[in-house]
Formats: structure tokens, sequence, C-alpha cells
């Protein structure tokens, strides 16, 4: 099998929150960074795959922080374990002030999977190959959570 490294596929998204982004109580819309997480997980998985993707769950999706009308939102994907035919991608947000200090806003953890061009499951045909220590944990702990999805779907969840 063919290996990728992480840096391989990293996504980087910016968005200058406009007040289209903005919910009546004057902070970023909850949805509108759900959607735009979905698309940098995306981004990262066909990058990674280079096939086309689907979003199969999103979990552990933390607001830690608001971000406001003007703020500058960087979202950033990285995928963190790979499956036969689904990776997971870690999509960590920040507010980023005008120094490039960042300030968390929100964590998720997204299940993409590869597609054929029936859009059926396909293998990914590209591991991972992990440099640091951090990846290493974050595969361990992503193999942990498919485990604990596959076990949730058995439930019924």
């Amino acid at each position: 099998m063919r290996k990728k490294y992480v840096e391989d596929s990293k996504t980087e998204q910016f968005r200058l929150l406009k007040y289209e982004d903005i919910n009546g109580a004057n902070r970023l819309f909850g949805g509108k960074l759900m959607a735009w997480i979905d698309e940098v997980a995306s981004v990262t998985a066909r990058r990674h795959c280079e096939a086309e993707v689907t979003t199969a769950c999103i979990d552990n999706l933390q607001f830690k922080e608001p971000a406001f009308l003007g703020n500058m939102v960087v979202i950033i994907g990285r995928i963190t374990y790979v499956g036969r035919s689904s990776m997971e991608v870690r999509v960590d947000s920040y507010v980023e002030d005008e120094k490039g200090f960042r300030c968390p806003i929100n964590r998720a953890y997204v299940t993409m999977v590869a597609l054929d061009e029936n859009e059926r499951p396909k293998t990914v045909e590209f591991g991972l190959e992990l440099k640091s220590e951090t990846e290493k944990i974050e595969w361990e702990s992503g193999k942990k959570r498919a485990e604990l999805r596959k076990e949730r779907r058995k439930e019924g969840f």
C-alpha cells in the first residue's frame, strides 16, 4: 500500500465573518461553521484518497468560544486515521487576531468515506505515514473512535 504523510492533505481555510454568517445573538451561526467544517474535511479527505468522498459521521463537535462579526476564522483539517474505505479528519477552528494569535473555538472529528465511480464505498489506496508522536497518538485515538462508531452503529445509533 502506498502511503502519504499527514501534511500531504492538510487543508487550511480562512473566513472573514460577515453579516450573513452571524446569528440573532450576534455570534457566528453554528450551522455555518458546521458547513465549513464539513467542506474542509471533504477537501482534506479527497486530497488523501484522490477520489470523491462523502460525510459518514461528525462526532465530538465542541463549541468552545464564540466568534463575532469581523473576526477571521481559520479552519484546519488533517487526516488522523485511515480505515478500509473511511478516513477520520480532525478539523480545528480558530479565531485569529490581527497579530496572528489563534484562539480555538471548535474541534470536530469527521469520518469521510471514499467513493468509486458508482458512488459506492471504495478502498482507500493510501495509508498514512506517521512522523511525529502527536500523529501516532492521534492515529491510536482515531482507531479507538472508529471502533466506538462501529459499536454505536450495532446499537442503532
